[in-house]
């Protein structure tokens, strides 16, 4: 083969590889920028064995809040809760008591979502206890309102009421139950 064929060949080779790495868009440094994957539920920052208090305008305790573990979602600004236990107040000396499995707080903490073996019971001042425990309960903190659709048992010092679905206005001390409404009362 003479030279200039070989150099030809040789030319038009490179001009056909160099194409198909251009084509293909493949570059050395490609290689080296590996961007880390994105998630949705990346968490930016996490807390363990928190214990939170707020306190009213005038002073008085709004609530007291411990959880096993919090974890921030830095995409959707919810926050995550291992084993959330809440004693609400609200400058009452008979406040709420609401734990359950884990939480799902949303951003800026306007909705809380109460996940698996959820508990809310209260002692009032006559020494009367109400406990209600469900699955699921949604609560919006600044309304003072809690919702569910799921499965409601309400133990309270006259009687049992179950029923399926729940909206519960606590500033009022008020339940509305939805559906399935049953009850066992002794009458004293």
């Amino acid at each position: 083969m003479n030279g200039k064929l070989r150099t030809y060949l040789f030319g038009t080779l490179l001009v056909a590889l160099v194409g198909a790495l251009g084509y293909w868009n493949v570059r050395p440094e490609s290689f080296m920028e590996r961007k880390p994957a994105t998630t949705d539920n990346a968490i930016d920052f996490y807390v363990v064995g928190a214990h939170t208090l707020q306190f009213q305008e005038d002073g008085q305790l709004h609530y007291e809040m411990t959880a096993e573990k919090l974890e921030h979602l830095k995409a959707s600004d919810a926050t995550l809760v291992d084993k959330p236990d809440l004693q609400l107040y609200r400058g009452s000396q008979y406040p709420w008591h609401v734990r359950s499995d884990r939480g799902e707080v949303a951003p800026q903490g306007k909705e809380v979502e109460l996940i698996d073996n959820v508990r809310i019971a209260r002692t009032d001042a006559k020494n009367r206890p109400t406990v209600i425990t469900s699955s699921r309960v949604t609560v919006f903190p600044d309304e003072e309102y809690a919702q569910t659709q799921q499965a409601v048992r309400i133990e309270a010092a006259n009687g049992v009421t179950t029923a399926q679905g729940m909206k519960a206005y606590m500033n009022d001390g008020k339940i509305h139950l939805l559906s399935k409404v049953r009850g066992q009362h002794e009458v004293r």
